[in-house]
């Protein structure tokens, strides 16, 4: 059985930056994903190198700078992930996330499958929960995850040849 990683993101004392965290403790909540761990990341930290190195498939959770509406909700997997962090658009945190996906990469140790869901931000100020906006997106950015969880534990057919 392969093992998933969800990490939220963010700083739970500045409203939507902690939008990462929110959906992540939602998504744990709300769904009951076997053999899936869940950390509370905080703003990042190499401590989470051995964590990351240890799983076969890894979800992010983070506000996202992803150029939509507040409360969007935009889904990068794999490649999708490594080309958001180099065009600086950005995850609030994308200067520490890219150091642990370099890091990741350099132990030859990174999951198999990773995903970014990033979350727009409508307020980065102070305050212990999500804008209502951000909040009302919680459910949906859960949803895009548990479906990755689902999709990834499937196991690959190799597909027909025609001869």
């Amino acid at each position: 059985m392969t093992s998933t990683l969800i990490l939220g993101v963010g700083n739970i004392l500045l409203a939507d930056e902690g939008a990462g965290v929110h959906a992540m403790r939602y998504l744990q909540e709300h769904y009951d994903l076997p053999d899936t761990t869940y950390l509370d990341a905080g703003t990042l930290s190499f401590t989470l190198a051995a964590d990351i190195a240890e799983a076969d498939h890894m979800i992010v959770f983070d506000a996202a700078q992803i150029g939509a509406a507040p409360g969007g909700i935009q889904v990068f997997q794999d490649e999708e992930v490594d080309e958001f962090l180099i065009s600086g658009k950005g995850s609030v945190h994308e200067v520490g996330f890219a150091d642990l996906m370099d890091i990741a990469r350099l132990e030859d140790c990174l999951p198999t499958r990773y995903a970014l869901i990033g979350i727009q931000p409508e307020t980065l100020g102070w305050g212990e929960a999500p804008s209502e906006t951000v909040r009302r997106s919680l459910p949906r950015a859960a949803a895009n995850a548990a479906a990755l969880v689902h999709k990834w534990k499937q196991p690959m057919h190799p597909k027909a040849v025609n001869q």
